[in-house]
């Protein structure tokens, strides 16, 4: 099989998840997979889908033993392409998929990234992505309390596999997901930041 087209990544998405968190997850790492697309070279379309689809197992399958292989399952069972199995699959730490190629290196990149910018940008006054930088997420990083569960050394080692400068890194995501602000639904909540 080709490649998905990404309307049938999206009813694969939508398929398996209906939480709406992990959806607009799944749409800001599709957002920043195309922005490293465009930058390392790769299929814009291919990487895109790679994105869209890395946590679609996520909400059925949630622990370390099941995700993302259950989803490497379903995938084979229709057909998905190996290079883009092998991808999605990658972005675990626990899956032993080496990351050997730039794909593999941006979604891993990618992926905690996100989240992290989605949370630094909901207790900004205005919740703008656009208005985050790559040094309030830094300041953020610090703060052990907040965002806990993201993994601070996952970041930065994402932006070392991908041998870019960490606040050049950071400044990329912000820009991919603040051109996907309003499907994010971070585009502001209408109120002046501060």
């Amino acid at each position: 099989m080709a490649y998905p087209t990404r309307a049938e990544a999206w009813a694969l998405l939508t398929e398996y998840t209906q939480n709406e968190s992990l959806i607009k997850h799944a749409l800001a790492v599709e957002a920043a997979m195309r922005a490293y697309a465009r930058r390392l070279g790769g299929n814009e379309e291919e990487w895109g889908v790679v994105g869209l689809l890395h946590d679609f197992d996520y909400e059925r399958h949630p622990t370390m033993e099941e995700h993302p292989l259950k989803g490497a399952e379903i995938l084979r069972a229709r057909g998905y392409p190996d290079e883009m199995i092998r991808a999605i699959v990658s972005h675990a730490d626990h899956s032993g998929e080496p990351r050997d190629t730039p794909m593999k290196k941006a979604l891993f990149a990618v992926d905690e990234l996100t989240g992290f910018i989605t949370a630094v940008t909901l207790v900004r006054p205005g919740k703008r992505v656009a208005d985050v930088t790559a040094q309030s997420v830094k300041k953020k990083m610090k703060d052990k309390a907040f965002a806990r569960a993201v993994s601070r050394e996952e970041m930065r080692a994402g932006s070392e596999l991908l041998g870019i400068d960490f606040d050049e890194h950071v400044a990329t995501v912000i820009a991919a997901m603040t051109s996907a602000a309003d499907v994010l639904g971070l585009s502001g909540d209408g109120t002046t930041p501060s």
